[in-house]
């Protein structure tokens, strides 16, 4: 009896030895959620939507593979020639063969068939179908991989400097790599540069010739705040996803990559979002990433110089450019009823009324002399200095910050004409920054009575897709 009794007694205590090791697991791996994830696959980013800053960070800048996160990119080309107006929604896209031989995930569309731009989004944001992204990719490109070039030149200029792209899809390719700080910023651009079509990525359930085929992103319509982004997954990447997250007046874009499983990314996802969240800004100015120029695709052709000059017509306002010296004050010149704004650093900007084209005069070649010896040249006469007004004091709006002179013009042109009355007496410039060893050219109209009056402009604007906030220097 006094056997049995302390047997019994040995039993409960090692169970209680037991319970008490499984508890200081749970404790443990509760307290360091990141250790599910610690293999050479994971990488992770927090960013404040709004300002950029940094929340979080783990091998944000490591190389990874993006698998479909490379659909990121597909899209945002493709809401280019939307937005610039090379293609409409109800755009026909051939596929071909080598399209419709695309490895799963796929619609599995068949070669000489169309599919409509509208589909085709949302078969990329659901179904993060291949064969689509090939469609795509062959459709605005030419081929594949002239496409990826383009997809990459882009990712550069957007600020993506790690990111190459060999493919349309993200399928399985040595040489297709990114960053979790990459991917989060275009996903951030995604929503500056597109914020018409960037509420696609929330479609939950996509119907295509009687199937129905749903979002891959399991946290859409599970976690109320996320509005998207992306899921993506091979073998050589892990579980990756870039998530979209508001709560209120904050947003946040992460990026996590390497996950083990689907269902552990999305959970170690949802506790980062729900862990930094408070810390994100709920004012303050938006830090714009720069957009990056929208070149044609095959539909357009180019001159071998760079992008098509628009058509002028007689009386319509156009912008022009001059260099003038690198210290120059940021001042606007009369001349001839033109407002011409010299800018920070390099170039001036003239927006007037021209009508027909005023013939230049040219200074003759002079051709060989009789004489041996060359006349010696005569240095051009200096031009007059000229008095310059100051630019408007007030408040300003920017509308962009973009790596070329040239779009940085074209932009504010056309942000006059959509602009109407709430542009009319504004005042454009430009100014040349650095950022991270890059040169950037800022888009701004100055001359606003108050803060009211420039954010009324801002918010026409953004009705028409373009960035932009107020400022008062």
């Amino acid at each position: 009896m006094v056997f049995r009794r302390v047997a019994s007694s040995n039993r409960r205590g090692m169970s209680w030895v037991r319970a008490l090791a499984v508890a200081c697991v749970a404790v443990t791996a509760a307290a360091t959620p990141q250790k599910s994830f610690a293999n050479s696959k994971y990488a992770a980013i927090v960013v404040d939507g709004r300002t950029g800053e940094v929340l979080f960070s783990r091998n944000a800048d490591a190389p990874r593979y993006p698998a479909s996160l490379t659909k990121m990119m597909t899209l945002y080309l493709l809401f280019d020639e939307l937005k610039a107006g090379r293609m409409k929604m109800t755009t026909r896209l051939k596929v071909s063969r080598h399209a419709s031989r695309q490895a799963p995930s796929k619609l599995g569309l068949k070669p000489g068939s169309t599919i409509q731009v509208r589909d085709a989004i949302r078969a990329l944001v659901t179904k993060s179908a291949n064969d689509v992204a090939v469609v795509v990719a062959e459709n605005i490109g030419g081929t594949e991989s002239a496409f990826a070039r383009r997809m990459t030149r882009t990712a550069h200029a957007l600020g993506m400097s790690r990111t190459t792209f060999r493919n349309a899809s993200g399928l399985p390719n040595s040489g297709q790599r990114t960053t979790a700080r990459d991917m989060a910023t275009l996903g951030r651009a995604l929503q500056q540069h597109h914020p018409k079509y960037y509420r696609l990525f929330k479609t939950r359930y996509f119907k295509y010739r009687g199937r129905t085929y749903g979002n891959h992103n399991r946290l859409l319509g599970r976690m109320k705040g996320i509005d998207g982004i992306k899921t993506g997954y091979i073998r050589a990447s892990g579980f990756n996803l870039v998530s979209s997250y508001w709560r209120g007046k904050r947003h946040l874009v992460a990026t996590v990559m390497g996950g083990r499983t689907g269902r552990s990314r999305n959970a170690h996802m949802a506790k980062l979002l729900r862990r930094f969240i408070g810390k994100a800004s709920t004012h303050g100015r938006t830090d714009l990433i720069a957009r990056a120029p929208s070149s044609p695709g095959r539909y357009v052709s180019l001159p071998k110089s760079g992008a098509p000059r628009p058509v002028i017509k007689p009386g319509t306002p156009i912008v022009t450019a001059s260099i003038v010296p690198r210290r120059a004050p940021v001042t606007p010149v009369a001349a001839n009823g033109n407002v011409t704004i010299k800018t920070v650093r390099t170039m001036s900007v003239s927006i007037g009324a021209h009508n027909d084209p005023k013939p230049v005069a040219r200074i003759p070649t002079p051709g060989p002399s009789p004489v041996a010896t060359p006349a010696p040249q005569q240095a051009a006469p200096k031009p007059a200095p000229v008095a310059t007004p100051r630019l408007p004091d007030g408040w300003q709006i920017q509308i962009a910050a973009v790596p070329s002179r040239s779009d940085a013009l074209t932009l504010m042109k056309r942000a006059r004409d959509d602009g109407g009355r709430h542009l009319a007496s504004a005042t454009p410039y430009t100014e040349a920054i650095e950022k991270g060893g890059v040169t950037l050219y800022r888009a701004r109209f100055a001359g606003f009575s108050n803060k009211n009056a420039a954010r009324s402009a801002c918010r026409s604007l953004k009705r028409k897709s373009y960035g932009c906030f107020a400022l008062n220097p």
